[in-house]
Order: C-alpha cells, then sequence, then structure tokens
C-alpha cells in the first residue's frame, strides 16, 4: 500500500519467536476487554465492576463452575472439529451446521431405538447417530473439496443454513417423526425417553455453602466424552502416520503428492473426522440439555464460537478445552449479569461482543505474529 511518498507492507518475519504463541492470545483477550470496556464506559456502566462480577458469576462458585462446565462441553467439541481441520488448511465453517445434523441424527436414534434398549446401550446410540449425522452433512462438502477443488469455507458455510431450515421444518412445517404429536398451541421436538438422557453429575444439597437444586448440576456425560475427543485428537495428530500425512499435506501439497501420500483420502478423512466432533456436539446437546430436537434452544451460535476457540488455542487440542472453559464462564457470567439490577445490568449480548472482539483481536495478532510492518519511503527514479 502507497501512502503519499511511503510505502506500507508487511515483510514476513524469518525469526518468529515461541513465547509468540502464548504472547498473542493473552493479548488478544486484554485488546478485546480493553474495548469492550470502551462501550461499558460510553454507556454510563463501570467496565471493572461489570468485569469483576462477570468472573464471579461465571467462576466464582461451585454452582456457577458447574454451569460454565456445562455450556463449555458443545464448545470443546466444536472447537476441536474446527481445529482439526485448520491444522491441515481446511477452513471448515461448518460447524454449526454439523451440529443440527448431529442433533437430528441422535434425536432419532433417542426415540427409535433407545426405548428398546438398556440405558447404556440407549446412549451410546445416541452419540453414535449424532456422530454420523455430522459425517454426512459434510460429506458432500469433503468430496467437493478433495476432486472439484471447491472452496470448503463456501459450501460448509451454505450447508449451515440447509440445516438449520431443515430442523425447523422437521419441528414447525412438518408432521415428521421429530414433532411431538400432543403438542397442540406451539410445535415442539418429541421428547426423548429418560433411558437416553445421558447420566449428569450430582452434588450433595450443601457443597461449599451452596444449596444445589434437587443435587443436579449442568454437567453430564457429554463433558467426558469431550475429554476423550481431546485426547484422542491429540492422539491422531502426534503419534499416528495419518497425523504425519496431515502435516505433509498441509504444509505442501506438492511434497505430499512426492512422496506417495494420497491427498484425496486425507483431505476427506480429515473433514469427515471435523463434521463428526461436531455431530457429537449436536448429540450432547439433545441427550445432555434439550432432551428433545428443539430449533429455538439448539441456535446459540455454538459451531460459529468453535472458531473462536480453534483461533485462539492455535488449533492445539488441550489449549481448545481450556480456551472453551473461559468463553463458557463469560456466557454464564453474561446471563447473570442480565439479570442484575443498577449500573450493573448488562445485555447478554456482551458475551458475544466479547468473543467477536477476541477473534479479531487473535487473527490480527496472528498477522503481525507472523509478519513485520515495514515503512518505506518511495525512492524517485532518476530522470
Amino acid at each position: 500500500m502507497i501512502i503519499g511518498s511511503y510505502e506500507v507492507l508487511l515483510e514476513q518475519r524469518t525469526d518468529v519467536r515461541r513465547a509468540s504463541a502464548l504472547v498473542v492470545p493473552i493479548a488478544s483477550i486484554l485488546g478485546a476487554l480493553v474495548i469492550a470496556g470502551v462501550f461499558l464506559w460510553l454507556t454510563g456502566r463501570p467496565a471493572l465492576s461489570v468485569y469483576a462480577r462477570l468472573v464471579r458469576d461465571g467462576y466464582g462458585s461451585w454452582y456457577s463452575i458447574s454451569d460454565t462446565l456445562g455450556q463449555a462441553t458443545p464448545l470443546i467439541l466444536t472447537g476441536l472439529a474446527a481445529a482439526f481441520a485448520f491444522r491441515m488448511n481446511l477452513y471448515n465453517i461448518g460447524g454449526e451446521g454439523q451440529l443440527y445434523a448431529g442433533a437430528i441424527g441422535a434425536s432419532w436414534a433417542g426415540l427409535a431405538i433407545a426405548p428398546h434398549v438398556s440405558g447404556p446401550v440407549a446412549v451410546l446410540a445416541v452419540l453414535l447417530a449424532g456422530m454420523v449425522g455430522g459425517v454426512l452433512w459434510i460429506l458432500i462438502p469433503a468430496i467437493a473439496r478433495a476432486f472439484l477443488h471447491t472452496s470448503e469455507i463456501v459450501t460448509t458455510l451454505l450447508f449451515n443454513y440447509v440445516a438449520l431450515f431443515l430442523m425447523q421444518y422437521l419441528i414447525f412445517g412438518s408432521s415428521s417423526f421429530w414433532r411431538d404429536p400432543d403438542s397442540k398451541n406451539f410445535p415442539q421436538g418429541r421428547p426423548l425417553p429418560d433411558v437416553a438422557h445421558f447420566p449428569q453429575l450430582h452434588f450433595p444439597r450443601d457443597v461449599a455453602g451452596l444449596d444445589f437444586p434437587s443435587g443436579l448440576t449442568a454437567i453430564h456425560l457429554g463433558l467426558g466424552v469431550a475429554v476423550l475427543a481431546i485426547l484422542a485428537v491429540w492422539f491422531l495428530q502426534q503419534r499416528t502416520s495419518f497425523g504425519f500425512d496431515m502435516q505433509v499435506v498441509g504444509s505442501s501439497e506438492r511434497a505430499a503428492r512426492y512422496a506417495g501420500i494420497p491427498i484425496k483420502r486425507t483431505v476427506i478423512a480429515v473433514m469427515l473426522i471435523s463434521g463428526g466432533l461436531a455431530g457429537l456436539a449436536g448429540a450432547g446437546e439433545v441427550g445432555g440439555r434439550a432432551y428433545a430436537l428443539d430449533p429455538n434452544g439448539l441456535v446459540l451460535g455454538l459451531g460459529y464460537t468453535g472458531i473462536v476457540v480453534a483461533a485462539l488455542s492455535r488449533y492445539n487440542p488441550f489449549a481448545v478445552g481450556l480456551v472453551a472453559v473461559l468463553l463458557a464462564g463469560l456466557r454464564t457470567g453474561a446471563d447473570a449479569l442480565q439479570g442484575a439490577t443498577g449500573p450493573l445490568r448488562v445485555p447478554v449480548a456482551i458475551a458475544f461482543m466479547l468473543e467477536g472482539a477476541i477473534l479479531l483481536a487473535a487473527l490480527g495478532g496472528e498477522v503481525f505474529r507472523r509478519n513485520r510492518l515495514v515503512v518505506r519511503r518511495i525512492r524517485e527514479a532518476p530522470a
């Protein structure tokens, strides 16, 4: 870019320090807090007090921590889905749609299979059907990317809307198998039988001075599945030949072709695994929280937030878990702030604004981590 008599350009760094991989995400979060703090100040709210209340309501008690971990469960899986594909330079933006497809498949298994089998088998069927739903939903974009070199960004993004309208049609626009026949006034999803519900963590009624309603928490089996998924993704990437193939293909397809690595098969496999992880998130939402195919309750932007999680974690599976808990705490605290009184009453949109600001700051920080800004004076050519 030329400004007056100066040329401004980005020059790739030859010495990218390892410490910057940690500094950039932290600086991104701090920068987003500053930006959001300015908006809070302009609206007459004390930013520091709001942030203190946000942290307290998100992480300050056993009850809030359990809610945060419950909200973090789908974010871990959608974050892993995005990070797994991004690591090979495959930009799966369709985690949202794959989550919906997983929810459709999981609710079908809960309604059709669960009543005829035992509890563990029913839960396993819900999980597997959710994973299969996510895999099937990304299958067409994966094949198009591998054989036709179609941009997976466009196809996976467009499939999000198809999945959303399909889910809404099954409940609102038809008398499908998923719709509750007893809902007369407002269409609702058919509730899953109890045998298909994921086991939930129970605390004693008095834990650390807090009275849990009925001892139930928001933590369910899906959190254990998410932790196992983190370990599985790490092992697959770091300890298998498939993980090595991913690194080579992501770095240079020409080198991968020269080494005899099947590029098309690797691309399809990576995208299918990514879709399956997002589908597991949909299964967890159906079997562990909503207990039905609920178009309103599932449209929470969990797939899109997973992209933020993947970007902040720099595609590291273990960092995905930490970042997911961080962003889930923001949502939990923001929900509590919306019910506060006085100047601390803040709309829940503050959490989504923070997520967006963090993502923008992280992307900008990553650009300057790998490149330096150079300003040069343009020399006039001799006459």
